[in-house]
């Protein structure tokens, strides 16, 4: 990890934006992103008492990927066929997915929702992270290839090897890597890690 670059994206964030989140530019991309409400959702949404009922846990996860600003438009609609063509066994299954990785042993919980998702061409970071990432705001994260890969490149990660099929290896190690990014940092460059991904982004020379 290359500190140096770290705190000179941090002098630079105060310098162009400052008031840091609070800047009115800044305010303005929240209001689009709406992560407040999202972190709210996602609350309410999987509640642990919710896991009784498998096919609400379904729904809601197709609402929470319907209503993120996060998730591409192309990857909404192929989705919500993969949710109306699950059995019923099927939905259950995904529901203990979610809830292992919300509340249990998250590394069963990640690669049985691969698999599931992999059947339908949709094992994507995005797809795999956002639920989590909404609902443990502060310490889950939310894999976005293109950034993921920039971050790591720009940052100097080298012990981080990104590939495009998500593994639990890999999210594992980067969460941790970004976690300890935050402690390097001034604490309200992370009200939660999407934002912390967003501060990384932002500061990232366009090319390099």
């Amino acid at each position: 990890m290359n500190i140096q670059k770290l705190k000179q994206a941090e002098a630079e964030f105060f310098a162009r934006y400052p008031g840091g989140f609070d800047n009115p530019e800044l305010i303005e991309i929240r209001k689009h992103h709406r992560l407040e409400k999202m972190f709210q959702l996602a609350q309410q949404s999987f509640a642990e008492k919710y896991f009784e009922q498998p096919e609400l846990i379904v729904d809601n996860m197709m609402k929470i990927i319907s209503q993120s600003s996060l998730i591409s438009r192309f990857e909404k609609p192929t989705y919500r066929n993969f949710n109306h063509a699950l059995l019923r066994q099927e939905k259950q299954r995904l529901s203990k997915a979610l809830e292992a990785m919300l509340y249990g042993n998250q590394q069963n919980g990640f690669e049985t929702l691969a698999g599931m998702l992999q059947t339908w061409k949709l094992a994507k970071w995005s797809l795999m992270t956002i639920c989590q990432a909404y609902y443990h705001p502060q310490t889950e994260v939310f894999i976005k290839p293109t950034t993921t890969k920039n971050i790591i490149r720009y940052f100097e990660l080298d012990h981080l090897h990104y590939y495009p099929t998500p593994t639990w290896a890999f999210y594992d190690h980067y969460r941790s890597t970004i976690n300890e990014m935050k402690n390097k940092v001034d604490a309200s460059l992370s009200p939660n890690s999407v934002a912390f991904t967003g501060f990384l982004m932002r500061m990232m020379p366009t090319l390099f």
